[in-house]
């Protein structure tokens, strides 16, 4: 449950279609803690919006004209890092799938998937938690390649990548954990770099891929 006493989390809504957005904005306007700040028709009034509006959270589609939603995501997360993308779509491509996360998205769902479960996962994106279709996080682990480990992790490191894959954020860290949020992020920073990962999603998905957590 959100914290009543948390800004609602504010967000950027980009599709082509035009009555996708009327729907995503009508149900999401149901949860009193996301506010929809915006809306853009292609990837590049989305970079151009996300810049303006420096939302929380970017619900992308990724199939759309002018700049589709992967090169979208990849600009966002470059210009803007605090502002999390959630990829939308109709479909479980596997090169789409791995493009969006490959390209910074912090979650990946299906337009099917029902308004309380995209709005769990927006909430969870603010929080800087991963969230992932199932079927889209076993593709993934399925296709996950990493480069060779730069130096080992930490018994401690190894416990905060369980936790990442396991969708716990910062706060939720340290809470399990007893310690500074700070030195979550200090040992997420460290692991990224000895995995030579270069996001959360990436580092939740090799803990998956070598056995570390496992798919619920």
């Amino acid at each position: 449950m959100t914290d009543p006493t948390i800004h609602p989390v504010r967000v950027l809504l980009v599709d082509d279609h035009a009555v996708v957005r009327q729907g995503l904005r009508l149900f999401l306007g149901l949860d009193p803690h996301i506010e929809v700040v915006g809306e853009a028709a292609n990837g590049e009034e989305a970079l151009a919006e996300a810049g303006r509006l420096r939302p929380d959270v970017v619900v992308m589609d990724l199939m759309m004209p002018v700049m589709d939603g992967i090169q979208a995501t990849r600009a966002i997360r470059r210009s803007l890092p605090d502002t999390e993308v959630i990829a939308l779509t109709s479909t479980l491509e596997e090169h789409k799938v791995n493009g969006a996360i490959d390209a910074g998205a912090m979650g990946y769902m299906l337009k099917d998937a029902s308004s309380d479960t995209l709005a769990e996962a927006i909430h969870a994106a603010a929080r800087g938690e991963v969230r992932l279709h199932p079927e889209a996080a076993r593709r993934l682990v399925r296709d996950f390649r990493s480069t060779d480990m730069r130096e080992s992790l930490t018994p401690k490191e190894v416990i905060v990548l369980q936790l990442i894959a396991r969708g716990y954020s910062n706060r939720d860290i340290a809470a399990d954990q007893n310690v500074t949020e700070a030195t979550v992020k200090t040992h997420v920073s460290r692991l990224l770099s000895k995995l030579g990962l270069e996001s959360r999603t990436q580092a939740a998905l090799y803990a998956l891929r070598h056995g570390l957590a496992r798919l619920e």
